[in-house]
């Protein structure tokens, strides 16, 4: 068990603001507060609360800078493919066939992937194998595509499959390398994420920073790394159901807003308008639940975003608090936040 003195520290409730409130029949049931900033298209700073200095753990929020190093590695990722290297997937069977083709192009089978065994978040698809009275399974969890897709850069380079999850291992040194040249920062602390990947702890400001210029990237860059991601940011925003899933956030806001939307877990979310304003922005209390709906309205706040688009699209990001069958109540923004 880690003792107190060996905790590296991250912002504190201190230094966290106010981001959202949940009500309840007329009474402000919980708050939600975390820290955030939002660049505009050439990284400089047009907001900030709480502490965006402060390192987080990006979690899946990284996952597109992995994508970007799988293709750096000279792995030619396009369309749903790209996007599933990216992808904190439903599992549904249109998901699972683009991994599974994946692996295939790297001679593998799922026996290759280390991510945990997993149902798929798709109540749909999870149904479906319990009627079929299958079991968890590493390729339904939602970072199967990113690991398959690690597994075909070690295939084409020549690298360990066994090992592709160590540190050292070269697929996590260009991760690294990627990381460190979209954001300017190093990370402070490299961690184990959920699914077995290195995760690496840096500042909110350069996960904005990195976010940001994946989304300003062309695909006819003549560097191959702002290429890479020009060429995933593209393939994101016409695959929007690949990154997610139908009716899931992320999906919703890159179909609806022409938005790049990328969640974390323990409430990381970036999001990047089409003129590239972006944001990022941490929960303290880890909860995702009113994460969507601060991230747009910031960048609305910021003119990026068109205030009644992004209002036409909040009924369906699953804010309203219930009562029995009727609505009592809501997620919103924090007032505090409002009157910045």
């Amino acid at each position: 068990m880690t003792t107190a003195p060996d905790l590296v520290e991250t912002f504190s409730s201190a230094s966290a603001a106010e981001l959202a409130i949940v009500t309840r029949s007329g009474f402000v049931e919980s708050r939600h507060s975390g820290s955030a900033i939002v660049l505009n298209q050439h990284a400089d700073v047009i907001r900030t609360l709480g502490d965006p200095a402060a390192p987080v753990f990006g979690r899946s929020a990284l996952k597109p800078f992995q994508a970007i190093a799988v293709m750096n590695a000279g792995v030619g990722l396009r369309g749903a493919a790209a996007v599933l290297a990216a992808a904190s997937h439903a599992g549904t069977q249109r998901h699972i066939s683009v991994v599974r083709s994946i692996l295939a192009q790297a001679g593998l089978t799922e026996v290759a992937l280390q991510c945990p065994a997993d149902w798929p978040t798709d109540d749909a698809a999870r149904m479906e194998l319990v009627r079929d009275n299958s079991t968890a399974s590493p390729i339904y969890m939602n970072c199967s595509g990113k690991h398959a897709a690690m597994l075909l850069a070690c295939v084409t380079n020549g690298w360990p499959i066994e090992t592709y999850l160590e540190n050292d291992h070269p697929m996590q040194v260009q991760v690294r390398d990627v990381l460190e040249r979209f954001t300017g920062e190093r990370p402070v602390l490299t961690g184990v994420d959920g699914c077995g990947t290195p995760v690496h702890a840096l500042s909110l400001s350069g996960l904005a920073r990195g976010i940001g210029r994946i989304r300003t990237s062309s695909p006819t860059s003549p560097f191959a790394i702002y290429r890479n991601a020009g060429i995933l940011c593209a393939a994101v925003l016409e695959n929007g159901w690949a990154i997610d899933g139908a009716g899931r956030a992320n999906t919703i806001v890159i179909d609806r807003l022409g938005v790049f939307a990328k969640l974390g877990a323990e409430g990381v979310m970036v999001i990047a308008a089409p003129d590239g304003t972006t944001v990022a922005l941490k929960m303290l209390d880890g909860s995702l639940r009113a994460a969507t709906l601060v991230g747009l309205s910031l960048l609305a706040d910021a003119g990026a975003l068109d205030r009644d688009a992004v209002d036409a699209v909040l009924p369906d990001l699953k804010l309203s608090i219930l009562g029995g069958d009727r609505t009592v109540g809501e997620i919103r923004v924090s007032p505090l936040l409002e009157q910045a």
